[in-house]
């Protein structure tokens, strides 16, 4: 079984998800949270294996730092949001399902994570359009001899996110 966290602001959508998520029986929601804070606890509290986080969040908050701890818990989590980020974030997440999205949407994107998070290489018929994966970067390219590696700060991507700019 799948123990799965929605951390959505909207609570209206964290009710229809949660159905959505529970109508298929290998799936159990463990817990909502509707902000940074009580997503972040409810994670450290319920070890979810799985967690649907919405990238804007109640009292201003915005799920990037929670997507950030849950890395660093090793819990991965699918971005669900009305606004994408402009570049994959494969280090954050498994990948981004746009609103709005239907019951099939969702039941072949939790289909798909389950997949990836069980290291199967299933080929699924047929995805949603509004789901995209994130690809992990494995080809990093060597560093000259002499060269001091810096990786670009969470701020930094932030800051071109927001902006616009691709990276």
């Amino acid at each position: 079984m799948l123990r799965i966290l929605v951390v959505e602001d909207d609570s209206q959508l964290a009710i229809t998800l949660t159905y959505l998520i529970e109508d298929n029986p290998r799936y159990r929601v463990v817990a909502t949270a509707d902000d940074a804070d009580t997503a972040i606890a409810a994670a450290e509290t319920h070890d979810p294996d799985l967690v649907l986080l919405d990238l804007h969040l109640a009292h201003g908050t915005t799920g990037f730092p929670v997507a950030v701890r849950l890395n660093d818990l090793g819990v991965p989590c699918l971005f669900v949001s009305g606004k994408a980020p402009r570049f994959p974030m494969p280090d954050l997440a498994l990948g981004c399902l746009m609103k709005p999205f239907t019951a099939e949407d969702v039941h072949r994107s939790l289909a798909m994570a389950e997949d990836l998070l069980r290291g199967r290489e299933a080929l699924r018929p047929k995805l949603p359009s509004n789901l995209t994966i994130y690809e992990p970067v494995d080809d990093v390219p060597q560093p000259e001899t002499g060269y001091i590696p810096s990786k670009p700060s969470l701020r930094t991507r932030f800051e071109h996110w927001i902006s616009g700019h691709q990276h």
